[in-house]
């Protein structure tokens, strides 16, 4: 949204943002349906990830597009499609994470992290959680197995080891991340969480040299790609159900104080989700 880290400008817009109008995840009733789409009707309830969502009204291709979880609010499903899709795509086919495995989640309070901590939980892995004194009980409750509260231990030099590592803050060096590891164990890097401003590379500056790095160690230093996508709504769907996953939503805004929501999640230090409801 602000065109940072600068080195993104050519994607999100190089003066302002190419899209206009924010926000990606949405859920509600559907208005209208087009010719070819037959999956839908009017009135159906629905969630999904499409540009443009702090509106009353989003258009979105059918393909982005999934019934939304029964057990769930409207809100609790807007919270999900983005960050839980990029913590199943991250663990489940990045990381290919197997029962039994230890996985760390740094940054486990986030959007992304409350989903990674039940995902991981749902494959099978013995899950650790890293996040801040004030989330270490909200973490112990989604079922992390371990929480590390971050200002009184350090995860990279605790002499723990893990078989995967998800991070989805940035904030640690490739160094710190790889002693953290098993000897054959995989990173995967998504993200750098809100950006204060003024940054070049950002977290892509890691990406870059997890790429380099990648081609002479023995450790698997992934990047992770998030592509919205029916069939990967659909298998949330079906762990929501399940009572498996289950959104956290920090505070809810009206549409006319979606600025305030914006302030809000860049510098009160937010956690899990916030939500726009129309």
């Amino acid at each position: 949204m602000r065109g940072d880290p600068y080195v993104a400008r050519p994607s999100f817009g190089f003066g302002r943002p190419k899209v206009k109008i924010r926000g990606t995840d949405f859920a509600g009733r559907v208005e209208a349906v087009g010719s070819d789409v037959q999956r839908f009707r009017p009135g159906d309830e629905v969630f999904g990830e499409a540009d443009g969502a702090f509106a009353e009204y989003v258009c979105a291709p059918d393909g982005v597009v999934e019934a939304k979880p029964a057990n769930l609010t409207f809100e609790q499903a807007a919270a999900m499609p983005l960050a839980a899709n990029t913590a199943l795509i991250g663990l489940r086919d990045v990381a290919r994470v197997r029962p039994a495995q230890q996985v760390l989640v740094n940054g486990a309070s986030g959007g992304v992290g409350t989903f990674a901590v039940q995902i991981a939980k749902s494959l099978g892995a013995e899950v650790t959680g890293v996040c801040s004194t004030r989330n270490v009980e909200l973490i112990r409750s989604l079922g992390a197995d371990h929480v590390i509260d971050y200002t009184v231990d350090d995860f990279a030099r605790n002499g723990r080891r893990y078989d995967v590592v998800l991070d989805l803050v940035g904030n640690r060096s490739l160094t710190d991340f790889r002693r953290a590891l098993t000897p054959a164990g995989t990173l995967v890097l998504s993200g750098g969480g809100v950006s204060r401003g003024g940054s070049m590379f950002g977290p892509m500056g890691l990406f870059l040299k997890s790429q380099l790095l990648s081609r002479f160690v023995r450790h698997r230093l992934l990047t992770l790609p998030s592509r919205p996508s029916k069939e990967n709504l659909a298998a949330l769907r079906e762990l929501a159900e399940s009572g498996k996953l289950t959104p956290v939503i920090d505070r809810t805004y009206p549409l006319s104080e979606a600025p305030e929501a914006i302030r809000y999640l860049e510098v009160e230090h937010a956690r899990a989700k916030v939500v726009i409801t129309v």
